[in-house]
């Protein structure tokens, strides 16, 4: 039976952080927040539960999710983010791998809250996550701001029933902002790696993006939700790809 941190990053998460520490209760052995120096409520509610809470600058979502888990006391982790909580169903099938953990790392299944409404379909549902894991048999990676967990390749994976409740956003404008700062990461992120964009790429990235989600994806079934979300999705990338544009031009200035 081996212990495991739950670990956090948080900034002005006061919102959150609560429901998320509570939601995973007498689970853990260990909780880890590391802060990247939130102005509002975050770290009061923090040190209202037994949380090792430690400050640290913010150099981008993969590099501040490594840098949580060597604080972490024990190898064995739950990685949240801090609008994420454990369903009672997903929580149960945890504390019964705590019992008797065959695998590396387990996947389960995200289940997105947006405005009130949970999203199941979309191209947001089943969004799989490998949250729990041996953190000495791999790392986060990715690009920027879309971070994942990758185990070595002779890992032993599982899944995990029940979902992982995700509080995204409460009104549009969260998510236009969201959008718009996550589409500036994204594009610098892929400019770095080389990507190029160009008039017709922006037009076909964010068409078939609608198409995808909306059609495919089974978007219109979420009903006038849906369709907000598959619009926002098509503009995130239409900005991504237009950025990268940008940078391209001030590159050749």
């Amino acid at each position: 039976m081996p212990p495991f941190s739950l670990v956090i990053i948080t900034y002005n998460e006061e919102r959150n952080i609560a429901r998320c520490i509570e939601s995973v209760g007498d689970l853990a052995d260990e909780v880890v927040v590391v802060d990247s120096f939130s102005t509002d409520k975050t770290e009061e509610i923090c040190k209202q539960y037994n949380v090792k809470f430690l400050q640290h600058p913010f150099e981008g979502h993969i590099q501040q999710k490594n840098y949580a888990i060597t604080k972490a006391k024990h190898s064995h982790v739950l990685s949240l983010d801090a609008d994420e909580a454990l369903s009672d169903e997903l929580r149960n099938s945890i504390r019964k791998v705590k019992q008797d953990w065959k695998c590396d790392g387990y996947y389960f299944n995200r289940l997105t809250n947006y405005c009130g409404k949970w999203i199941k379909y979309s191209g947001w549902y089943p969004d799989r996550k490998l949250r729990l894991f041996d953190s000495k048999k791999g790392r986060w990676t990715g690009l920027n701001p879309h971070d994942r967990y990758e185990l070595d390749k002779e890992s032993i994976l599982g899944y995990l029933k029940g979902d992982l409740l995700h509080y995204c956003f409460n009104n549009l404008k969260q998510h236009v902002d969201q959008t718009n700062k996550f589409s500036e990461e994204g594009a610098r992120a892929l400019f770095d790696k080389g990507r190029k964009s160009s008039t017709l790429k922006i037009i076909l990235k964010s068409a078939t993006k609608f198409f995808r989600n909306y059609f495919l994806k089974l978007g219109f079934l979420d009903g006038y939700y849906g369709y907000i979300i598959c619009k926002m999705s098509a503009f995130s990338t239409f900005l991504k790809y237009a950025k990268i544009k940008e940078l391209q031009k001030k590159e050749r200035l």
